[in-house]
């Protein structure tokens, strides 16, 4: 076994989790006590400046950032199946997808929360009215966003739309939530939930 990813249940890393069980390769879980500032230890800040989660090794590729991590262990371990091969027109699509979740969601939805003031033209997510409508436009009409073929774009995608819609940073629309029911149907992430729910336990995290 040589990938190792340093996890806590209340990180990004959780989706990471998923990930692993997508593509079906065996992994090791080192859990990072967060709530007590081990993500700061040397050992982390060696492999990850930044000093957060999650960190990834895999013998001796180390890779940081969720979105990162997906398109790695999928044209590693999945290439052409959670993975469009780069001669596939779907890989435009599907690195597409993959790109919106951290470039334009995550923003789009802090600066929404937070209340920033900026003009939409000036800002790399653009309005937040405009990226839930691609957003929406993204699943509507398709089970997934490359149509009826899941992908590991869906597990970053998909991943990031079912938080915001779990912490209400999202209008719960009807596509969101009938997309978010399908992804929440697979076994891979059901077996990656229950990963997630056991480490937390043991380690008396509460969940709720």
């Amino acid at each position: 076994m040589s990938i190792v990813l340093y996890h806590h249940p209340f990180t990004r890393a959780a989706n990471v989790v998923w990930m692993l069980e997508e593509v079906g390769a065996p992994y090791e879980l080192r859990f990072t006590d967060v709530m007590k500032g081990a993500h700061k230890a040397p050992e982390i800040v060696a492999l990850n400046p930044m000093g957060k989660l999650p960190v990834l090794t895999d013998g001796d590729a180390v890779v940081t950032e969720s979105g990162a991590i997906a398109l790695y262990l999928a044209d590693r371990y999945a290439y052409g199946r959670l993975a469009p091969k780069v001669d596939d027109p779907a890989r435009g699509t599907y690195l597409r997808w993959s790109f919106f979740a951290p470039s334009v969601i995550e923003p789009g939805a802090m600066a929404k929360g937070a209340g920033w003031t900026y003009k939409d033209s000036q800002a790399g997510w653009g309005g937040y009215d405009t990226m839930l409508a691609t957003m929406e436009q993204a699943v509507t009409g398709r089970d997934y966003v490359l149509g009826n073929t899941f992908s590991m774009a869906d597990v970053v995608f998909g991943g990031t739309l079912r938080y915001m819609l779990m912490f209400k940073m999202v209008d719960p629309r009807p596509a969101f939530t009938a997309y978010a029911e399908r992804l929440a149907a697979r076994p891979a992430l059901q077996r990656a939930e229950q990963t997630n729910m056991k480490i937390a336990a043991e380690h008396g995290l509460k969940t709720g």
